[in-house]
């Protein structure tokens, strides 16, 4: 890996690529053993699933070889899921029954938002453990409340122009808003950035278009049933969109890591190959279509290493001085809620 040019501070160290040392044999057994549990148990061992997995790909993390530890509990899980469905099925009722108080309830979802994103990403934060320090998220409700609705409202006015300002506003709040230890980290994000990076991705896009219709073209003369042309279409419009998904999201993920920090802790550093992680994502779903959903493990290995690969960190002397505050007793509720109401963020 390359790392990206940026003059290290004072007392820094060398930058120490992030490692993952996973593989897909034996995260495959892992997930076999939740889906089936999960099937039997008629979702309740879920819980217990999410921490085997993220325990699984915390664990095989490592910076400088210190792992990252995930501390989150399956009752912490169960309990937050439990309400959050019990939530969802009281609003799905009024919605198909009583549409006015459907409505009403609606309009609360969608003011509650803030607060659901806020809380997800806290309870990830504070789940998340390195070098035994936990990390923390700030963030208020009036500050995501302005982020991500009244901003998204302002892109619609004015034709998306703002967009690239607008997303760059959601990552710069969801980063500057989270701690390690009692350390804030800072980001200086570039509009114009975000600006290239749409682009570019709109671009490629006109590359996609040609699959598309060539798809059309040999389904409309293959098959007469409308039904089995769309069949054939569902899957060249997936792996059209992961392709210019992963496109964006590479331009914009080394942006991100190459302008944060911890100021006097930690320097991040990415150069993430736009080809190569598209080419990662396409080939990803496309194995998972396939094979009907068994390669799911190797691809969710494949795409961490990739990523991993592209990263590193310098860690600074301060580092050995951060101050843990974190304690165990947060709630899942949030982190669930938004899962299930779909209005989960997450950074680029």
């Amino acid at each position: 890996m390359d790392i990206a040019s940026k003059p290290l501070q004072s007392g820094a160290s060398t930058p120490s690529l992030v490692r993952f040392t996973g593989n897909g044999k034996d995260f495959f057994g892992i997930w076999i053993v939740n889906l089936m549990l999960s099937i039997v148990t008629l979702g309740v061992y879920s819980a217990w699933a999410t921490v085997r997995t993220k325990q699984y790909f915390f664990s095989n993390t490592h910076i400088d070889n210190h792992r990252f530890e995930y501390l989150a509990t399956p009752m912490q899980i169960l309990k937050g899921r439990i309400i959050a469905s019990i939530l969802l099925v009281i609003y799905l009722f009024f919605t198909h029954y009583f549409p006015l108080v459907g409505a009403i309830l609606a309009l609360m979802v969608t003011l509650l938002a803030p607060w659901l994103i806020n809380q997800s990403f806290r309870f990830n934060m504070r789940m998340t453990r390195f070098r035994n320090v936990r990390f923390n998220f700030k963030g208020s409700y009036g500050g995501a409340f302005k982020i991500f609705l009244l901003m998204p409202l302002l892109c619609v006015f004015t034709m998306y122009l703002l967009l690239p300002w607008t997303l760059k506003k959601m990552d710069e709040y969801l980063l500057t808003n989270i701690q390690f230890g009692d350390k804030p980290f800072s980001a200086k994000l570039s509009t114009s950035k975000y600006l290239s990076a749409l682009l570019i991705t709109l671009l490629s896009s006109f590359v996609a278009i040609p699959f598309i219709a060539l798809g059309l073209y040999v389904a409309g003369t293959s098959f007469e049933d409308s039904s089995k042309v769309l069949i054939t279409l569902i899957p060249v419009y997936i792996v059209c969109m992961y392709l210019l998904k992963a496109i964006y999201q590479a331009i914009i993920r080394n942006h991100v890591f190459n302008n944060a920090e911890i100021k006097e802790v930690a320097l991040f550093h990415s150069d993430l190959s736009a080809a190569r992680f598209a080419f990662v994502e396409v080939t990803n779903i496309l194995a998972i279509i396939l094979t009907a959903g068994l390669a799911y493990p190797w691809a969710k290995v494949r795409k961490t290493k990739v990523l991993a690969d592209a990263t590193a960190v310098t860690m600074m002397p301060a580092a050995e001085n951060i101050i843990d505050t974190m304690d165990n007793t947060e709630s899942s509720l949030g982190d669930e809620a938004s899962n299930l109401f779909d209005v989960d963020v997450s950074l680029t």
